[in-house]
């Protein structure tokens, strides 16, 4: 690339010599000008950027990328005109590191990086009758990227030597820029440590911390990069002509310092956060039920996207799984979604500034995330109980969100949904939907009729009415006795925020990770068959910790005969995230080197285990009967059980009354007409039940809870033992 030669006279020498400068720094042009589309983008320079600033820059990389269908070139030391900036290499090496850090967040890396030096050549100081001329000689050298790309590798900065070249650039103090090419590729790809773009762009790298300065022999921190860069200065002197100010912040300390302060605005909580920990210890699971009209994917839609409804159901298409779920607006499967939170409550954007058009992946909303809340969208018609009741059972929520319609009063599938959660141990929360427009008289017979049923015996809960910020914080530890009421709209936005700031302050219920030091057990819920890569399997961590690789040895079953299958885990997703460590409490994909032949015996309800792998066809049980319908059990009955991720038909091999004490067995547990004076358990009663599964064997162990029903929900119980025999 070849720069005109110019020659300029000034016939008044300004006052200050930054203003010279400024002026100068524009003359000079060595690409065309920028293009408002396109995949190509100018920056003068990106040194300190705050981290509001670099969701910025992320948001405007991920619009380049697009534009270049995956693809983008960034020219750094340019000016939006094209004219060369007049920057000194250290400034324009550590831009280009925290431009390689944003591209990392957004899943890409550099592919070429490009350091020239020689298009311009100053002669004398900047002053009157400086002259700039083109060199013969232009300096292009290609210097590696600054981190690791082998999946085998743990994350971590790039350990290189400078060549002979880098050394030179270095020595040099003559202008530089750089052409930055960045590609957008598999998250598979990436390494397997996450780290957050605030600390990638704030920590310097071994070959950026110390950089030669004038002398040649003293090290110049980053505070002084921009010193010597000829028409750039200081930033504090003169702004940057696209928006990329580096004026120092007051109290700022450098990015290899340690991160305690948020003049930058971070703080040290958001540099600690990583993706494994916040998809564990900081993971709020809530399910969502409710009537089928009650809004349960519009809300959810309107939450992630943080976008209002437009009242036809437009919030609702952007989450919906199947082709008749957003013809009907029904929801038909049982599926999870991320509500991402900053660490000051902010929720995260569904959406991108630029990208309006696009929702953001979970991948980048766990990545950005300090606190997240999975929503658990369950079916509401009566139809697909079966299906809701399997999400309850296995989806491992800390707390449930039942929404009614203000405009009718419950129905009965709200009560068996607030049942079913109760029967779990599950706190709730009312939430009343489309209260815009909704008559007073309407909304009030509504809540009436929702508050008799949370004062019923069987339910227990006291309704506390949530209108301001200073409720939430009363109600937060006392969900076991109080069931908070939430009034929103989709539509117009009313009492989202509330809701959002509840969801954020809801304290961790289940501690998965205390779990982690137990045998691995992992809960298979979806079945897939990815081509490049084989059976994949979707499922909850249930215990313990696992590192996947070419030797992790794991079993999966039990399959029709009570065995199991010996394999090997190759790789694992977290929140589409690739990883090599998954542990308990987490949501996990893995990939699974299985025969063809084995691939076919997969079903779900089973479970990867590390060691002793067992199955049964018998287990004991102290279960419950729900009081409200009339049920009667006795010897022999038959029912479908659900325990944890296991749903199979079974019957009841032997019944004994858990209450000993009692001289006799009262007449209403008496069998009427029955030669072995059977016992007969109905609703109230607690017994000692032996079931037997009716189909094949299943992984169950003590402690597991379990719920049996014949179309409704009849009674639940926790799995006390297992027949050795068995």
């Amino acid at each position: 690339m070849t720069a005109t030669a110019t020659t300029v006279k000034a016939s008044v020498v300004p006052s200050h010599p930054h203003e010279h400068d400024a002026k100068l720094m524009r003359l000079v042009r060595v690409v065309e000008a920028e293009k408002h589309n396109g995949h190509v983008e100018y920056k003068r320079q990106l040194l300190r950027p705050s981290a509001s600033r670099l969701r910025s820059l992320a948001t405007q990389m991920s619009f380049r990328l697009d534009e270049g269908n995956g693809t983008c070139t960034y020219y750094l030391g340019v000016e939006d005109d094209g004219c060369h900036s007049l920057l000194r290499y250290p400034a324009i090496s550590e831009s280009a590191r925290i431009l390689e850090c944003i591209a990392r967040s957004l899943n890409a890396i550099v592919v070429k990086r490009t350091m020239i030096q020689g298009e311009i050549d100053e002669e004398e100081n900047l002053v009157e009758g400086t002259k700039f001329s083109t060199k013969k000689k232009i300096v292009r050298v290609d210097e590696s990227p600054v981190f690791k790309y082998d999946i085998k590798t743990a994350h971590g900065w790039e350990e290189k030597k400078a060549d002979g070249d880098e050394n030179v650039l270095k020595a040099n103090r003559a202008f530089t820029r750089c052409e930055v090419t960045i590609q957008r590729i598999e998250t598979h790809m990436l390494d397997s440590s996450p780290i957050s773009l605030v600390e990638l762009a704030n920590n310097a790298s071994p070959s950026s911390v110390t950089m030669n300065g004038e002398s040649g022999s003293s090290s110049a921190t980053l505070n002084n990069l921009g010193e010597n860069g000829g028409g750039s200065s200081s930033s504090s002197h003169s702004p940057s002509a696209n928006g990329n100010s580096t004026k120092p912040n007051k109290g700022m300390t450098s990015p290899n310092s340690s991160l305690n302060t948020d003049t930058n605005g971070f703080d040290e909580h958001e540099k600690s956060t990583s993706v494994s920990e916040t998809l564990t210890a900081r993971n709020i699971r809530v399910a969502v039920v409710g009537n089928v009209d009650a809004g349960k994917s519009t809300l959810i839609g309107t939450l992630t996207t943080s976008s209002l409804d437009d009242g036809r159901g437009r919030s609702r298409t952007t989450i919906m799984k199947h082709r008749h779920e957003i013809e009907t607006g029904r929801t038909s499967t049982a599926t999870t979604h991320l509500l991402g939170f900053r660490h000051s409550g902010e929720p995260i954007a569904g959406k991108d500034t630029i990208r309006v058009n696009k929702r953001r992946s979970e991948d980048e909303v766990a990545r950005e995330s300090y606190r997240i809340v999975t929503l658990l969208d369950l079916a509401g018609h009566e139809k697909y109980l079966k299906t809701t009741i399997h999400g309850v059972s296995s989806g491992m929520c800390d707390y449930s969100m039942i929404l009614v319609n203000s405009r009718h009063p419950p129905t009965h599938m709200t009560q068996h949904h607030l049942n079913l959660c109760c029967s779990f141990g599950i706190p709730t929360i009312i939430v009343f939907t489309k209260i815009d427009g909704c008559p007073e008289h309407a909304i009030k017979n509504s809540k009436e009729e929702v508050f008799k049923l949370l004062r019923a015996p069987d339910v227990g809960r006291k309704p506390f009415a949530v209108r301001k910020e200073q409720d939430i914080a009363t109600c937060m530890d006392k969900l076991h006795a109080l069931a908070p009421v939430i009034d929103i709209s989709c539509v117009t936005g009313e009492g989202l925020n509330l809701l959002r700031k509840m969801l954020f302050s809801l304290p961790k219920r289940r501690r998965h990770e205390q779990k982690a030091n137990r045998s691995f057990e992992f809960l298979v819920e979806e079945l897939f068959n990815v081509p490049g890569v084989g059976s994949v399997v979707s499922g909850f961590v249930n215990a313990g910790e696992l590192t996947v690789g070419s030797n992790c040895h794991v079993f999966i079953g039990p399959i029709d005969d009570g065995s199991y299958i010996r394999t090997v885990a190759k790789s694992a997703h977290i929140a589409r995230i690739n990883t090599t460590h998954i542990t308990s409490g987490q949501s996990a994909c893995l990939a699974l080197a299985l025969k063809k032949d084995e691939k076919s015996k997969l079903r779900r309800g089973m479970v990867i285990l590390t060691e002793n792998p067992s199955s049964t066809k018998e287990f004991d049980a102290e279960i419950c009967v729900l009081k409200g319908e009339g049920t009667t059990i006795r010897k022999s009955y038959q029912a479908y059980v659900h325990i944890l991720n296991v749903r199979q038909t079974a019957f009841a091999k032997s019944i004994e009354i858990v209450n000993k004490n009692a001289a006799g067995l009262p007449p209403s547990h008496r069998a009427q007409n029955d030669e072995d004076h059977g016992i007969v358990l109905r609703p109230g009663s607690r017994a000692k039940v032996r079931f037997e599964f009716a189909q094949r064997p299943e992984y169950v162990r003590p402690g597991m809870r379990m719920l049996f029903r014949d179309g409704r929900v009849r009674g639940v119980g926790l799995v006390t033992g297992v027949p050795s025999n068995s």
